[in-house]
């Protein structure tokens, strides 16, 4: 794991290299801040919107490896004082880079130089909820992990899964178009998009929120604005249609001695388990015994194996769901598919 980040670190810092050099080549596109700037925003935003002292964690990347050099951080609470911000950046001439929840590994939303970091995380609140239909609103700065929860109070669960759920938020997923563990089951994130506000560079604001799930009357313009990572406009509200709740949730756990054994078992599992299948995972096995040394967590089996694929289902019915599952496993063994298997005896094991 070690000579893994060290790996990553010096490459990434090679690549950092370059970008601060086209930045520097290129200063003089933008304006430089100064305290007049810092006043204006402080007459736009209240004193928790504007930061300029323990930037540390707006700067810095999630790996630790990359540190940018802003000396302000604007966290707007409505879509109209992103307005206001970006409008004023644009007639200046200030850099800006927009931010979520800042768990990207590729310096997406990490400062190159000194731009202004906008950040969404004020943003996060949850204004509406149809029961009936499973449509949610809310700022484009909700942590994953609170809109699963609310879903979960009333019924439903989250269109996609990641493992930065706890801290990632809703409107950075779109900008990324993440994929997360359940695109085998609901696809891209963009299908559970209804609508979205957006802020554009100028402070131009535009709104297409709705709940109208088949709607051809032209051109889907949000669609545009969903994987361009900010370099489009900022994404400040969402509306999202949530899938039910499944009742039934079942795992299990493959061992594989070579990857010709997962390459099968993955058509296997969409054929046997099509219809509730909700995740397929692959991991080699120095991943796994990283995760067990280092997380300090138990292992299921007896012996360690080259590789692993992990299979969950999830559906309406508890007897049923277990059946199809236990078949395609029994499948997978009789016809060579695995080494090895373990399925979890109840749900603290899940």
């Amino acid at each position: 794991y070690n000579e893994y980040k060290s790996y990553l670190r010096n490459s990434m810092l090679q690549a950092h290299r370059f970008l601060r050099k086209g930045v520097v080549l290129g200063r003089c596109l933008y304006s430089s801040l100064t305290d007049n700037d810092i006043n204006h925003f402080r007459g736009v935003l209240d004193d928790a919107g504007v930061l300029t002292e323990d930037l540390d964690f707006y700067n810095e990347d999630w790996l630790g490896i990359m540190k940018g050099r802003s000396k302000l951080v604007l966290r707007p609470s409505t879509t109209e004082q992103v307005s206001s911000v970006l409008k004023y950046c644009n007639d200046r001439e200030l850099a800006v880079v927009p931010q979520g929840g800042n768990t990207g590994l590729v310096f997406g939303s990490t400062p190159l130089k000194d731009e202004v970091v906008l950040s969404l995380q004020r943003m996060n609140k949850i204004t509406k909820f149809d029961k009936d239909f499973g449509v949610i609103y809310c700022g484009g700065g909700t942590v994953l992990h609170q809109i699963e929860e609310y879903g979960k109070d009333h019924g439903f669960t989250i269109p996609h899964d990641l493992g930065s759920k706890g801290s990632c938020t809703i409107g950075g997923n779109l900008a990324t178009h993440a994929g997360g563990l359940r695109i085998v089951r609901y696809g891209r994130l963009r299908g559970a998009v209804l609508g979205m506000k957006i802020v554009l560079a100028d402070g131009t604001i535009l709104d297409d929120m709705t709940m109208m799930r088949k709607d051809n009357t032209g051109y889907d313009v949000k669609q545009l604005f969903i994987g361009s990572e900010g370099t489009l406009g900022v994404i400040t509200e969402v509306s999202l249609l949530l899938p039910a709740l499944p009742k039934s949730v079942n795992l299990v756990l493959f061992g594989c001695n070579s990857f010709e054994e997962v390459m099968k078992l993955c058509p296997s599992a969409k054929r046997d388990v099509g219809e509730i299948v909700s995740a397929c995972e692959f991991m080699d096995g120095t991943t796994m015994q990283a995760v067990v040394k280092n997380v300090n967590i138990p292992y299921p089996m007896e012996n360690f194996y080259k590789y692993y694929f992990l299979v969950e289902t999830s559906g309406m019915n508890e007897v049923h769901d277990k059946e199809k599952l236990e078949s395609f496993v029994a499948k997978a063994f009789e016809n060579g598919l695995c080494t090895d298997g373990v399925v979890p005896e109840n749900r603290n094991q899940v």
